[in-house]
């Protein structure tokens, strides 16, 4: 019996290994913090360049020569321009400009522009980086350059805008772009504008509308530089991809070998020495599918846009041995250890490192972009540059003559931040580096030693976080779980305090890049509650200090901490009291729970969690015009569902003081809460469902935020309250989900997979959720996983690579705390 069932769980094991996710909208490669965050934005290896979760290309470039043939499997040759009139990001220019209407024939080359004011760009209103600030809402430039040569193979221009822009090119319209787009971006032309620009002089002129928020204008053209012919370069055939917890997997055909690239970002969370490695295996196997032997090399190439912002930023390299490995480094000559904030940014400093074990008899150079590839075919494996703006780093490993039986080998793909974030003004080392660990080769030795049996704990991991998201909510639930979890964990990054707590600070990503957003935190919670309790409070210790301090003299909750990497202090405009404040205390509960209803985390922060609930008891059952979590959505008064969650405060509150053995308190603030779900009630009501904003019948929204009532056992709301809005919710759908509520067709997916958890079956969780997972694998955006999203039609509204899919896990967290 005892080898039966060992047998059984080995069985089980392998198939919980290979059920797993086998597409998404993009694929994470190399995932571990907001800025060592690498992925695929296309369902084939090789059918595009590899990218920073921001878009920016980071190129990851894989060969594989079997006898005489050259495949390539892993990304595509980057494209290189050659600058035709200059954009700010390479040098300064002047040009004019005016911020009133100039009427007609502003753009034509004749028109006079000599009462223009004369400015240098970029134009923006933040005045660390403008050359001209602009704070009006409309500005109009014209640049008037000089062009001998009219030979171009495929002409861009080169735009940044915040937000709309038209283009005008001696007179014609050459482009118009609505939004923002966050940075220099190339954008093709079309025959017809290429032809409207002349040798000698031309006038390029923009019209920029800042509709809200940030401003920028800067322009300019560039042509994309002609690839090598490579007609001796085959495709290798990609036949299948699979993704788990841990790693994503893929395999190829190669002519006559099989060839496995397996990219393990070992994010364990049980072991926070492994979590903290900011370093990724990238595994081959090979071996031959005809039954002959084959001759068999391996080419990796890693381009060094990884260590810098900019592609104009000059980078140093270096070439050594340490050890028992062979490595390669890169790194900004300038390095600007935190010198930049914000959303759209790249690291700049500290260094990337390619390591592989000396046994593997790799070689190692450094070579320019352009040439990296004729290099393998040549079999040259000469350094020809140390300090450039175009280096990759190159690593060829040979397996020999390779047969029937697989041959692995791996590299390491690390990166060292020297110096993370900044906290209160004190700048804090890696997590990883202990009196033991003191150095990032000392890190990449022991990541190698360990390689086999970190690559074991990682497939018993993806099994069984596979099979509880299985048995919790399905197949597809299940698959949406995998697409999230790296995802959710590499944005934040894990660092100690000057005073030694825990932090587990999240970037805000592809929003306004805030660090420690409370409102991100929360949503992100569940996944970290279930397997780490001690990264939740990693991702609420610095808004407590930050309270506790007297920094934040307020008496409701911070929003952020700062705008990543500098955890200083709220940079947000505006503050969220009720909606932090009820997270704070929500997940302070959560935490609670999660450590077996011990109160010891509560009773720390005792003081400041009265404080907090007292503010919600005051202002929170029937709040003011304010933003909550979904502020994209606009300020809302009366919201019924921010209403709840001071509501939910409040509860937690008064179970954490039961749990404290405040007996007189708990009651008092049970039936505080116990009394405003009465009124809510009545305020809410609207017959077949509660509204969105309290008396108004003819609006709804969903009531995530009730969720924590059911997994915490508070018996707050009666169930009558979670039937009415299930069923109301199952008649509002669309193809690719329930909206967020009345006002707009679009949704958040964490909070769809929150409110289908209020659900009492399986089927009506499963009828909720399952539009996510449809829109996870039908969404024409191909970017890191969307969490706001158009229900129509599966496009994405906005933000991507955020942590908030962590969310996701709260269907298994309700099973657990369950019992079930």
């Amino acid at each position: 019996m005892k080898r039966f069932s060992l047998i059984t769980g080995m069985v089980l094991s392998s198939f919980f290994a290979r059920a797993q996710a086998t597409q998404a909208p993009a694929y994470p490669l190399i995932t571990h913090n907001p800025y060592f965050s690498i992925w695929s934005f296309s369902d084939k290896l090789n059918e595009s360049t590899t990218h920073h979760w921001t878009g920016k290309d980071q190129s990851l470039l894989g060969l594989i020569k079997v006898d005489d043939t050259i495949y390539r499997f892993m990304g595509k040759e980057a494209v290189e321009y050659k600058t035709v009139l200059a954009a700010a990001d390479e040098k300064n220019y002047t040009c004019k400009f005016t911020e009133t209407d100039p009427g007609n024939g502003w753009d034509n080359s004749e028109f006079n522009d000599n009462d223009w004011k004369i400015g240098t760009a970029p134009f923006s209103d933040d005045k660390t980086v403008a050359k001209t600030v602009w704070t009006s809402r409309e500005l109009w430039v014209r640049r008037t350059f000089t062009i001998n040569d009219l030979n171009f193979n495929k002409l861009t221009l080169k735009l940044h805008h915040d937000d709309e822009a038209e283009v005008y090119l001696n007179g014609e319209k050459i482009s118009e772009q609505s939004g923002a787009n966050g940075d220099l971006q190339y954008i093709a032309l079309s025959p017809a504008a290429i032809s409207k620009l002349k040798k000698g002089e031309n006038v390029l002129a923009l019209h920029c509308t800042n509709t809200g928020g940030g401003a920028w204008l800067d322009a300019g053209f560039a042509d994309e530089i002609k690839p090598t012919d490579r007609t001796a370069l085959e495709m290798a055939k990609q036949t299948s991809v699979t993704l788990n917890a841990t790693q994503t997997i893929y395999k190829f055909k190669c002519g006559s070998a099989d060839l496995q690239v397996t990219f393990t970002s070992p994010l364990l969370m049980n072991d926070l020495s492994v979590l903290s490695r900011p370093v990724s295996y990238i595994s081959y196997k090979v071996k031959s599918n005809d039954g002959k032997s084959h001759n068999v090399k391996v080419f990796f190439s890693a381009s060094t846009d990884v260590a810098r912002n900019t592609p104009q930023q000059a980078i140093t390299t270096q070439q050594y041995t340490s050890g028992t490995l062979s490595i390669l480094k890169a790194g900004t000559v300038e390095q600007p250890i935190l010198q930049k904030k914000g959303d759209d940014l790249r690291i700049d400093w500290g260094y990337m490192y390619v390591a592989v074990p000396k046994t593997a008899q790799a070689m190692q150079y450094v070579s320019s972009s352009k040439g990296a590839v004729s290099s393998f075919f040549n079999n040259d494996s000469k350094s020809t540059a140390k300090e450039g703006t175009n280096l990759v780093l190159n690593t060829v490993i040979p397996f020999g003559t390779v047969g029937t039986t697989n041959v692995e080998k791996f590299v390491e793909l690390g990166y060292d931040d020297i110096t993370p974030v900044q906290y209160f003004h004190a700048n804090l080392k890696p997590w990883w580096q202990t009196a033991q660990t003191k150095t990032i080769e000392q890190l990449l030795a022991k990541a190698a030693v360990e390689y086999p049996v970190v690559l074991q704990k990682c497939a018993a991991f993806n099994a069984s976080m596979y099979k509880d998201a299985l048995k919790a909510g399905g197949d597809k639930y299940a698959k949406l779980c995998v697409l999230a979890y790296r995802q959710s964990i590499s944005a934040h990054i894990l660092v100690k305090s000057p005073q030694g707590e825990t932090l587990f600070l999240s970037k805000e990503n592809f929003s306004n890049g805030s660090i420690n957003t409370v409102d991100v935190t929360y949503p992100s919670a569940p996944l970290f509650l279930l397997y780490n309790p001690k990264l939740m409070e990693g991702m609420l210790n610095g808004i407590f200090y930050f309270s506790e301090s007297g920094k934040f003299a307020h008496d409701f909750a911070a929003h952020d901490l700062g705008t990543y990497p500098l955890a200083n202090g709220q940079t947000y405009g505006e503050g969220m009291p009720v909606e932090e404040s009820g997270n704070m205390l929500a997940l302070t509960a959560a935490i609670v729970r999660a450590n077996g209803n011990n109160p010891a985390y509560a009773k720390k922060h005792w003081k400041i969690l009265t404080t907090w609930t007292n503010y919600l008891v005051k202002e929170g059952l029937d709040p003011a015009n304010q933003l909550c979590t979904d502020d994209f959505a606009g300020h809302l008064a009366r919201n019924a569902n921010l209403s709840a969650k001071a509501i939910v405060g409040i509860g937690c509150y008064a179970h954490l003081a039961d749990l404290l053995g405040q007996k007189d308190v708990a009651a008092k603030y049970k039936a505080i809460a116990k009394g405003m779900v009465t009124k809510w009630m009545q305020m809410a009501d609207a017959g077949d469902h509660y509204s969105l904003v309290f008396d108004k019948k003819d609006t709804w929204s969903q009531k995530y935020n009730i969720v924590w009532d059911k997994i915490l056992g508070l018996n707050l709301f009666p169930q009558s309250v979670y039937d009415r809005e299930i069923k109301y919710y199952l008649t509002k759908q669309n193809e690719f989900g329930l909206p967020l509520d009345s006002r707009k067709t679009y949704t958040k997916s964490d909070w769809i997979i929150w409110t289908a958890t209020l659900a009492k079956d399986k089927a009506d969780f499963e009828a909720l959720a399952n539009p996510v997972y449809k829109y996870a694998m039908e969404t024409p955006t191909h970017v890191p996983l969307s969490d706001w999203h158009e229900t129509t039609n599966g496009k994405q509204v906005g933000f991507q690579a955020r942590s908030v899919v962590g969310g996701y896990f709260i269907k298994v967290l309700q099973q657990k705390w369950a019992g079930k």
